[in-house]
């Protein structure tokens, strides 16, 4: 960035089309919805623009939000009155006030004079609970017990990274299919599979509405030996947030998971996207090893 930048201004391209002005190179054109975004992005990264700086009335409003959203309060419950809460969260009764009203506004909460901030919001079904004991297993099951909209399904040459991973060619085609999962009419997970096309040959696009794919896979001839998977966060893009029903950058958990056959041969690469709201990963461990060095391990192994 250069020093001699003093406020944000539109690129100004002279005769030869290199920029006399800008924000980040002065010879490039910068857009000014982009200058202001860096600048905010910056401030913010930096610490500039830290927690302290969210207005106290939304803080109070994220943690009563959340309390809601888990069921801490349920379905009729009373919410701490405007006094209450200016006390439990040290802030002024308007505050406070203004934090109960965006609940409300949200639909979250019914406010009524004299009779305090009740809850409305009905909890969604319970979470799906998935363990990685019996990994395979538990994805069949999964396959079998929910509804799936199928919302892509097709050939197509691989990337650099589905092409590591499935071992083949940058030439070759994968399938490529992505389904939406819903548990009671309600969608929970974004999936995006990537399969070797001699196998993807073996069934059809109804197939995949209607069957779980590693029953797809099985009936292929395919032996499933085994599955490496790895969990980490990511956010909802435009696609997934309104397959999904969420806002856009909403939190997500992702598993990336590859699975493998008897002769060691990757036979699918899955992006598994879930609602934290309505899928939860579950581990079994045990505490083993001597007084002087214990430590867990997750069952199984």
């Amino acid at each position: 960035m250069t020093s001699k930048v003093s406020k944000l201004v539109p690129s100004n391209p002279t005769a030869d089309g290199i920029a006399t002005r800008g924000y980040v190179d002065e010879r490039l054109p910068m857009p000014l919805y982009h200058q202001v975004y860096l600048v905010l992005r910056n401030k913010i990264l930096t610490g500039e623009y830290g927690f302290g700086a969210m207005p106290l009335y939304h803080q109070v409003y994220l943690v009563l939000r959340n309390k809601i959203l888990t069921g801490e309060y349920g379905f009729g419950a009373l919410l701490p009155s405007e006094q209450e809460t200016s006390e439990t969260f040290g802030v002024s009764r308007i505050t406070a006030k203004r934090a109960l009203n965006d609940l409300a506004g949200d639909g979250l909460v019914l406010r009524e004079r004299g009779r305090g901030t009740k809850v409305v919001f009905h909890a969604p079904t319970p979470p799906v609970k998935a363990n990685v004991e019996g990994l395979l297993e538990n994805l069949l099951a999964m396959g079998l017990e929910t509804e799936v909209r199928l919302l892509a399904f097709e050939y197509v040459r691989p990337t650099d990274m589905v092409s590591r991973i499935l071992c083949c060619d940058k030439t070759a085609l994968v399938q490529r299919a992505v389904r939406v999962r819903l548990l009671e009419k309600e969608p929970f997970s974004y999936l995006v599979t990537h399969v070797p096309d001699w196998i993807g040959q073996s069934y059809s696009r109804g197939d995949l509405a209607e069957r779980p794919l590693l029953t797809l896979l099985e009936r292929s001839g395919v032996v499933i030996s085994r599955a490496e998977q790895t969990i980490s966060a990511t956010l909802a893009d435009v696609e997934v947030s309104a397959a999904l029903g969420l806002e856009l950058g909403s939190p997500l958990l992702k598993i990336d998971r590859v699975v493998y056959d008897q002769s060691e041969r990757p036979v699918e690469y899955i992006t598994a996207l879930y609602r934290p709201d309505r899928y939860q990963h579950r581990m079994m461990l045990s505490r083993v090893g001597s007084e002087s060095a214990r430590s867990w391990l997750m069952a199984g192994e």
